[in-house]
């Protein structure tokens, strides 16, 4: 009888091998438990846990979830009327709240490092006959990335991950039954550190315990960290990757805000992705992307990279930095910044950061080594680490959503052979040369949604029917804020207890 990963087209000579070592590490590790985990479509892992004697045959059979998981809003409430005639029409197979099928990539088993006896799989959602969910994200990121395999290509991306670790005081509000709410309560926090001096070495000191946590886990769990730093505001902090390839970025992305989450939480401390949090004199904090194409042959040569600058070009032109591909790419970026914003900023609480001065963009502009633009140019004729940097996106993002976009809009612009303006000397005055330049990154959820909408490139991208699932969720988060009487009390429920 044939598996139901093999009836997915999924089982072949490699999986089994890979199925194979997870079940003898399952037991040679004596382990109790093993975790499916799926990323959502808001960056947030879910899944199942099973006993340690089922994971491997689950591994092959599928483990059974509930279709509206993929119909949550940010707060958990279901975005689609499934029990009504016509309510989820758009998208067939959802009706009902039927069942879906995790199917795990036994590839990525590993031991999580903060509980004992437990394993975990990363797992994607399958239809029961056997196709595939196309509102998955990680199957988004996927098909973006087949269309520049098609092309010979891949992605690189390098991981600038701020966000905040409180240490926390009090958690009888957020766990008193009497006090339960949809959303809850988060903790009562205290800082780590008072902030305001930048990578200074006695607030690293003062915040090391945590960063210990965080830097433990993420080597336990063999994530490419490069360094931990003290940011500028209150108990802020960032995590600096290497490069890998785009999908591991993103997984890695999504493995460690879930994994620093439990296991800072164990010993105390509530970490926050949460790009502003709800208190005064906070930084926000954002996710720098460093991205680049490369060849898929065996040099994985850099495609952003020229040897030498363009004959006849200056400095801020985008050929003295970058290859013709590289300028075409940014200019992509460039001409669909305001329809990707909502991939990279998808929450409410995002848009707060955009403003002048702030060490984070306010226009559609790029620069050279400019931390002020949206996209920052880094490298440099004969640097093979030659990369475009932006800086739109917060920590909250979906990162499989947040690449994807990234590689829709620098192909457009390489299809349509897209020219950039010169580089910004004024990242936060009328700088730049065009329209497109000159306009402002979207306010707004609600703005960055329309523009989605309108911007017919990305939409026939990523797909109408994405894109009108993607804005269904998103407005139905969107419509309760904006009718939310306290404002502050809806982002500290719905993103900093959660995010």
């Amino acid at each position: 009888m044939t598996s139901f990963a093999e009836r997915c087209g999924i089982h072949d000579a490699a999986r089994q091998q890979a199925l194979s070592r997870a079940a003898r590490l399952i037991e040679s590790s004596g382990l109790e438990l093993v975790r499916f985990a799926w990323c959502d479509l808001h960056g947030v892992t879910r899944g199942k846990t099973l006993v340690a004697a089922a994971a491997a045959r689950a591994m092959n059979d599928g483990v059974g979830l509930v279709s509206t998981l993929l119909l949550k809003d940010t707060s958990d409430r279901t975005a689609f009327k499934v029990f009504e005639p016509g309510g989820v029409a758009s998208l067939p197979g959802f009706e009902f709240a039927s069942n879906l099928l995790l199917l795990a990539d036994p590839s990525s088993f590993r031991q999580l490092p903060w509980t004992p006896g437990t394993g975990w799989v990363q797992a994607q959602p399958w239809f029961q006959d056997g196709q595939p969910v196309e509102l998955d994200t990680r199957r988004v990121l996927q098909k973006a990335l087949a269309r520049l395999g098609a092309k010979g290509w891949g992605m690189r991306c390098g991981l600038e991950i701020e966000f905040h670790i409180y240490r926390i005081k009090n958690t009888d509000a957020q766990l008193d039954p009497d006090q339960a709410a949809w959303p809850g309560l988060p903790p009562a926090v205290n800082l780590i550190h008072p902030g305001y001096n930048l990578l200074t070495e006695a607030w690293y000191d003062m915040a090391e315990e945590p960063l210990r946590i965080v830097q433990h886990t993420a080597q336990a769990l063999g994530l490419p960290l490069l360094s931990l730093e003290i940011e500028l505001g209150p108990s802020q902090v960032e995590a600096v990757f290497d490069a890998t390839d785009a999908l591991t970025a993103a997984d890695n992305m999504v493995l460690f805000r879930s994994s620093v989450k439990q296991a800072l939480r164990r010993a105390g401390y509530h970490a926050s992705f949460m790009c502003r949090p709800p208190f005064a004199n906070i930084m926000s904090s954002g996710w720098h992307l460093h991205q680049s194409l490369v060849e898929h042959s065996a040099g994985g040569r850099n495609l952003f990279q020229r040897e030498s600058p363009a004959p006849g070009t200056q400095p801020g032109d985008a050929q003295h930095t970058l290859s013709a591909l590289g300028e075409q790419y940014l200019a992509g970026l460039l001409d669909h910044a305001r329809g990707m914003a909502v991939f990279c900023t998808p929450t409410v609480n995002g848009y707060g950061r955009f403003g002048p001065n702030a060490l984070a963009p306010q226009s559609i502009l790029w620069g050279r080594d400019n931390r002020g633009a949206m996209l920052r140019v880094v490298g440099g004729a004969g640097d093979a680490a030659t990369r475009i940097e932006n800086r739109i996106g917060e920590p909250a993002a979906n990162p499989y959503l947040y690449m994807a976009a990234q590689i829709y809009a620098g192909l457009d612009g390489i299809e349509r052979r897209l020219r950039a303006p010169p580089a910004t000397q004024e990242p936060y005055g009328n700088a730049g040369a065009g329209t497109d330049a000159d306009a402002a990154i979207p306010t707004s959820l609600g703005e960055a949604l329309a523009a989605l909408q309108n911007d017919s490139a990305l939409t026939g991208a990523f797909g109408a029917g994405f894109v009108d699932y993607l804005v269904r969720v998103k407005q139905s988060e969107l419509s309760r804020y904006e009718a939310a009487d306290d404002k502050d009390d809806f982002q500290r429920r719905e993103y900093f207890s959660r995010f």
